[in-house]
């Protein structure tokens, strides 16, 4: 069976959390769960680094504005780790060039990433912070219930996967304009702070 799917849903997922993919595929292949993730992925190293990174992840992408400034951050490491995930799983099966496999993963994972930092943006306008965690719970469920589904029913994962990703960006572009005026509203109280401040006191009456 074609690696396609598994290799479309790991990519993105890494756009989300990459750590989280590389620490759920690994177990799943160490415990033999699954014979198709790459032997590269269940080193007792590489999970032990991506544990560290994911608990990192987990507290830092429920801080608002800190969730943005890492995202910021990982606009290059989660694609490439969507890319090289998909290649690593495309060598393990054989069924797929490894430069195609990377190309899908790591496009896949940038659209994703993108939708999500997007979202973060648009979040992190609200005063309370809680809508920004229940996001980033909602996020972490997301990646783990579809990668875990993807082992065993990769095609119905990689429709799911798609689905949420085109939501994601309907949603982004949906909540652009509410990043637009913050933007502005931002803008516009630095200037007045800043006209208040030339000002300086107002004279004695």
């Amino acid at each position: 069976m074609s690696v396609i799917p598994l290799v479309f849903t790991s990519g993105w997922a890494s756009g989300i959390n990459a750590y989280a993919v590389v620490l759920l595929l690994g177990v799943f292949g160490a415990t033999g769960v699954s014979d198709e993730v790459p032997a590269t992925l269940q080193r007792t190293d590489v999970l032990i680094v991506a544990g560290v990174l994911f608990l990192c992840e987990v507290v830092a992408d429920k801080i608002p504005y800190v969730d943005s400034v890492w995202d910021t951050a990982h606009t290059v490491i989660r694609p490439v780790a969507g890319a090289v995930i998909a290649a690593l799983l495309a060598g393990e099966s054989g069924s797929l060039p490894e430069l195609a496999a990377g190309a899908i993963g790591g496009s896949t994972a940038l659209m994703s990433h993108l939708v999500k930092a997007g979202t973060r943006m648009a979040v992190n306008t609200s005063p309370e912070p809680f809508s920004n965690i229940g996001m980033s719970i909602a996020e972490d469920l997301g990646v783990a219930g579809v990668v875990t589904f993807a082992i065993f029913n990769p095609v119905a994962a990689a429709v799911i996967a798609a689905v949420l990703l085109v939501l994601g960006i309907v949603l982004v572009v949906f909540l652009a304009s509410r990043i637009r005026r913050f933007l502005r509203r931002r803008a516009q109280r630095r200037e007045e702070r800043h006209l208040a401040e030339s000002a300086g006191p107002w004279p004695p009456g």
